[in-house]
């Protein structure tokens, strides 16, 4: 897989020296949960009876996280990352070279702690809240995609550890934050950084619900960012979702932030919306999705020229004022982007009968030049800095299909059994000098391919504590293989995952 087809879902304000400060406001805020509930338990007579569930609720708001580590081997990968989410490429990318070993994270899911809460208001209708504070438990840091591409910069393949895109940057609460109100008969409307629907139909229809070790749709965000995956969550952004009486629907908008660099000044930039409808009978469930995004970003790391070329970079302000940067100064935290305008529609359906649930999907994402290019300087999620920025990549435009079909077989109340095939296959697209059709590994913008296949077996040990093995294999061919040293890998995975 291309790094322009990037990766999570599973998802440092600007670079790492906020980190540890913000490992320090998670622990203090954690520390001072359980203070806070402690105390108000100790001065209650008599205590709280415990929760049927057993979750960590006290008035209405609950505590509760996830916490899930392995080992893994890849056949051709590259080393692993202490901030890239998955750890580990998972799927072949350019820069899987060689075999690698070692501690990964967030392989079933997202390690992940959060606080949410429910308030009634009066009839159906309740007050909602929620936060998720993502990070990587084989090394402490909060998951941040972008410093893991960061740290690439000016390096070649042979030289790099595991980067790639994602909607993850290390915000403090990169998983989620939003606030808003829910009714049953209703539905619900929030407010804030929120999955995208499509995101959340992802997790809900992959036979491997988004699981990174073993899913192309988990560990990449492309298709429920459709088609970048920076969009697989989006910031300021209203969500409306019903569902009822067998019938789904869901409406989703995000504001345009403008761009902080550019002399002319759009609200479009950055903006987009989503729609959902579906339903479900006797056992089957279908979603349709529209998706329409301005100005989406896919990021990569610096090449050696790039590195060099910028000793001091230019920007402009929104007055047309021209800034100078120390360029020097900008490269540990500085991207190359590639912008687009994105226009997606997804169907997914699943079927269970029994013991046995089968899923599926298809997803048709166009790529266009943006409407309102994006300027060098501009700043992108988590604070990165968009060293280089390139708006005219699509001559013509670009079509990208994603596709999988697979099953989950509940062996036992305790066991799961799980199998999958996932695709992507891209059209021969014009760009910049290269106008012939073509299908070969000339260049990345020829017609190619990505499929990958996984086997998964989940044990439930307990509610909270679960065991799993599995592997996925993957391979890429033609414009997708462009640049590549390998063209495929596989990744068996054992490891545990504690929810609470």
């Amino acid at each position: 897989m291309s790094k322009s087809i990037q990766s999570v879902d599973a998802q440092a304000v600007s670079n790492s020296s906020i980190h540890p400060l913000s490992a320090v406001g998670s622990a203090l805020l954690f520390g001072a949960l359980l203070s806070a509930t402690s105390a108000a338990q100790a001065q209650s007579a008599p205590p709280p009876a415990p929760m049927d569930d057993g979750s960590l609720t006290w008035h209405g708001i609950t505590l509760s996280g996830i916490i899930d580590l392995g080992v893994q081997y890849e056949s051709h990968g590259a080393p692993i990352s202490d901030y890239f989410p998955a750890g580990a490429n998972d799927i072949v990318q350019a820069d899987s070279i060689g075999s690698v070993t070692g501690i990964t994270p967030n392989n079933l899911s997202q390690s992940q702690i959060n606080l949410s809460g429910k308030e009634p208001i009066g009839g159906d209708w309740s007050a909602i809240f929620k936060t998720s504070t993502f990070f990587n438990p084989n090394s402490g840091d909060l998951s941040d995609a972008l410093k893991s591409l960061t740290l690439n910069n000016g390096k070649t393949a042979p030289y790099q550890t595991t980067g790639i895109d994602s909607s993850v940057a290390g915000q403090f609460f990169a998983g989620g934050a939003y606030v808003g109100v829910s009714s049953p008969t209703f539905g619900s409307l929030t407010f804030g950084r929120q999955t995208t629907l499509a995101a959340d139909g992802v997790a809900k229809y992959d036979p491997n619900s988004a699981s990174q070790a073993f899913s192309l749709v988990g560990l990449s965000g492309t298709p429920a960012g459709g088609g970048d995956t920076q969009d697989r969550r989006w910031d300021d952004s209203i969500k409306y979702t019903l569902s009822t009486n067998g019938i789904h629907f869901g409406a989703m908008y995000k504001f345009g932030g403008g761009d902080n660099s550019a002399a002319v000044f759009s609200n479009s930039i950055g903006s987009g919306y989503q729609f959902q409808v579906g339903g479900e009978f006797a056992g089957f469930s279908l979603d349709a999705y529209y998706h329409n995004f301005k100005d989406a970003i896919s990021v990569s790391a610096l090449s050696a020229s790039q590195v060099a070329g910028i000793p001091m970079l230019n920007t402009t302000d929104i007055t047309g004022t021209t800034v100078l940067e120390c360029g020097a100064c900008t490269v540990g935290n500085s991207l190359s982007a590639t912008i687009s305008d994105n226009t997606t529609w997804f169907v997914m359906a699943s079927y269970a009968a029994g013991p046995v649930k089968i899923s599926g999907a298809y997803e048709s994402i166009q790529y266009a030049n943006p409407s309102t290019p994006l300027s060098q300087g501009s700043i992108d999620i988590g604070g990165y800095l968009l060293a280089y920025t390139t708006n005219t990549k699509f001559t013509t435009d670009k079509d990208l299909s994603v596709y999988w079909l697979g099953a989950k077989w509940a062996a036992t109340p305790q066991l799961d059994l799980t199998a999958a095939f996932y695709g992507e296959s891209q059209s021969f697209y014009k760009t910049g000098t290269v106008l012939t059709d073509c299908s070969s590994t000339a260049h990345g913008n020829c017609s190619g391919t990505l499929t990958a296949w996984s086997l998964a077996a989940v044990y439930h040990y307990s509610k909270r504590f679960d065991a799993y093995a599995g592997l996925m294999d993957s391979s890429v061919s033609d414009g997708l293989a462009a640049g590549y040293t390998n063209t495929s890998t596989i990744d068996p995975t054992v490891g545990v995952r504690f929810k609470f």
